[in-house]
């Protein structure tokens, strides 16, 4: 189910981060996020596992292992943890019913899956626990999944730890394909050793301190009343007296009496048994309506009323049971011996069709859950049992009523409570659907969100754009120095003249994507392209104290990356004509349909004046910015005066190379 899956997500976003579970899930080839009920396959949890083996370099067995103690964690922060409390009073008890829960828990799952056409059993695997003399376990793991049984000593010692405040240590003593079971389970065996918390030193420290006896024993016959004391100490010494010749000390009755400390009364508890038993046979059988109880050959010997009319064969005592009935859980074969191995857990019968009569041909097959008791004096076997049904739906299927199920048969309740608390489920199914398909359109719209503001940004500087975003005005702001560059393409009309206007097109597009990466590289704010014309400026819209170097790597960029486009008429590498002037502008966005942001002032004509006079494959320099470039590793060349449209003589310069940059460094490459 997505729970497990949904825990491992969490356990490595947790202990190792985000980027290590995106990771993780996109070599597993496997979703973001899981549903609670959904049923996912086994192969998804297994790809989680070794893919994480991998990544973060452990061995499975302690990924597993810890993956058990973090699964244990999230069960209680789920809404389990009461549910796990109270499945026993000490570690053998909790273990013993840990097949009850997933019982449970199955049932729960699986009647949510029907709501939604989902016919999955919870494939839960199987406990069984003995005890040794000792006071070590024997615990016996069965599952349909191999590989997975590192998880139980997780579980199992962070349960024995929170609940029961004892560390266990857990081996695997016997590892086999399990033949006696029909589901031909793995079966693993684990060596369960536990120890207090505390150590045995302080432990005998304690309890052999005469300071600690003595406070003790004082404190407790403060507690007690000394009249009850002695009638206690009277009782166990006349009980114990045919057991325990051996004296006990005054001490030790106490002991015995009382729970250190606490106060409270541990009276030794012999139940008491009537000679004959009062219950007729009629009373038992309609007072246990399902009930059944069957011989070491498996032969009838007494069966509830409502189970007889339901299954009429059993009205013939001495009938083979296993003609009637299969086991459904545990898996094992229907024998005697197979019952009394496993008779500590919950045994689920289901009727055959084929001894079934008419009626019931067509309905579903009725299911029965309980507890097997051996009655050793009969040599018998006791099956007591209730219909497993989880909805009135269930029972209408099989035309059976609440009136079938004995009234102290809480059977009853839980079909009805069941009804309310399927609808809640499916409810918060729904609600957690709802929830993935919301996450996933709003990843969807983040994704789109990004692709807008990056296509914005490409057009307007960032903070320009944001404030436009939020609805402000953006105001012009004057810049005291900065560095544009303007370029063009030297004959273009005749190109145009002599070319397909496609072949324009793809000429320019493969120019200016090289332009565009520069820069990127150089960090220079591209203005504007007009037909051939490509302007950028260094300086604006930040201010630096570097855009003359920045526009003037950029340029020696762009004579490069010229001689890789193709000519479409001569079919040579085209030649541009790259102009530079330094000086101050005001720069604001103009209009409000397609708006830019666009650069005024004299600076901006100069700059065009330097690319117009400019000579082919030359980058040509005004006399400021030659003198932001004078003393910066950049070699240059003085061109002399030249006459300038509308601005009369000028000095310029033109710019060679970087004394420093190599070629890789100016054009980006690695």
């Amino acid at each position: 189910y997505g729970f497990i899956n949904t825990c491992l997500k969490s356990l490595v976003v947790e202990k190792y981060g985000e980027e290590t579970w995106e990771k993780l899930r996109l070599q597993a080839g496997v979703q973001d996020s899981f549903l609670t009920f959904e049923v996912y396959k086994d192969e998804i949890t297994m790809q989680l596992v070794d893919k994480a083996c991998k990544i973060l370099g452990v061995p499975a067995d302690t990924v597993l292992r810890e993956f058990g103690e973090y699964f244990f964690e999230f069960c209680k922060r789920s809404g389990y943890d009461h549910m796990l409390r109270t499945l026993g009073g000490n570690l053998y008890e909790f273990i013993e019913n840990l097949d009850a829960l997933h019982s449970y828990l199955s049932l729960s799952y699986q009647a949510i899956l029907g709501l939604f056409v989902f016919p999955q059993e919870m494939n839960a695997p199987s406990f069984r626990v003995e005890k040794n003399e000792d006071g070590s376990m024997h615990l016996h793991y069965y599952s349909d999944r191999r590989g997975l049984c590192h998880i139980v000593p997780g579980i199992i010692s962070a349960a024995a730890l929170d609940f029961f405040n004892i560390e266990i240590s857990m081996e695997i003593v016997n590892q086999t394909e399990e033949e006696e079971r029909t589901g031909k389970k793995e079966h693993i065996v684990f060596l369960v050793t536990q120890t207090p918390v505390f150590s045995y030193k302080e432990r005998n420290e304690f309890s052999s301190s005469p300071q600690n006896l003595a406070d003790s024993e004082k404190q407790i016959e403060n507690q007690l009343n000394k009249e009850d004391l002695e009638k206690n100490k009277n009782t166990i010494r006349d009980r114990g007296s045919s057991v325990c010749p051996a004296k006990k000390s005054h001490w030790k009755t106490i002991r015995g009496i009382i729970t250190l400390g606490k106060g409270k009364l541990l009276r030794g508890f012999d139940p008491i048994y009537p000679k004959s038993l009062w219950v007729d046979t009629k009373t038992f059988c309609n007072g246990l309506p399902f009930h059944m109880v069957f011989d070491k050959e498996l032969r009838v010997k007494q069966a509830g009323v409502s189970i007889q009319k339901i299954v009429p064969g059993l009205q013939t005592m001495g009938i083979c049971l296993d003609h009637y009935f299969s086991i459904v859980h545990p898996e094992v074969p229907f024998t005697i011996s197979s019952i009394q191995k496993f008779i500590n857990s919950q045994f689920v019968f289901q009727t055959r069709r084929e001894m079934m009569p008419e009626s019931w041909k067509h309905r579903p097959m009725l299911k029965l859950r309980g507890q097997m008791i051996w009655m050793e004096s009969l040599q018998c076997m006791l099956y007591l049992c209730s219909p497993l049904l989880r909805t009135l739906h269930e029972l209408e299927e099989r035309q059976m009523h609440i009136a079938d199920i004995a009234p102290h048969d809480v059977t009853r309740d839980l079909i009805l409570l069941n009804q309310q608390r399927l609808a809640e489920m499916e409810l918060s199914n729904q609600l957690e659907r709802k929830k993935e398909e919301l996450r996933i359109l709003s990843k969807h719209l983040e994704e789109e969100k990004k692709k807008t503001e990056a296509l914005l940004y490409a057009m307007l500087p960032q903070h320009v754009a944001n404030q436009l975003k939020e609805g402000k005005r953006v105001e012009a702001g004057e810049f005291q120095e900065c560095t544009i560059l303007f370029s063009d393409v030297v004959t273009f009309t005749n190109i145009c003249a002599q070319c397909e206007p496609i072949q324009i097109v793809l000429m320019l597009n493969s120019m200016y994507l090289q332009f565009d990466r520069l820069t990127t590289v150089h960090d220079v704010y591209k203005v504007e392209t007009i037909g051939d014309a490509y302007m950028v400026v260094g300086g604006v819209p930040v201010p630096v104290p570097t855009h003359a170097e920045r526009v003037a790597n950029f340029a020696l960029g762009m004579i490069i990356a010229a001689t890789g486009v193709q000519n479409p008429v001569s079919g040579n590498p085209i030649q541009i004509r790259v102009g530079i002037h330094t000086g101050p502008v005001l720069a604001g966005v103009v209009g409000e349909k397609m708006p830019r942001y666009c650069l005024f002032g004299d600076t901006v004509n100069i700059a065009s004046r330097m690319e117009s006079h400019g000579v082919p494959s030359k980058i040509h320099l005004s006399s400021s910015t030659y003198q932001c470039l004078k003393y910066k590793n950049f070699e240059m060349t003085e061109r002399g005066e030249i006459e300038v449209k509308g601005k009369g003589k000028m000095h310029t310069y033109f710019l060679i190379r970087n004394k420093t940059a190599t070629e890789n460094e100016i054009m980006g490459r690695p």
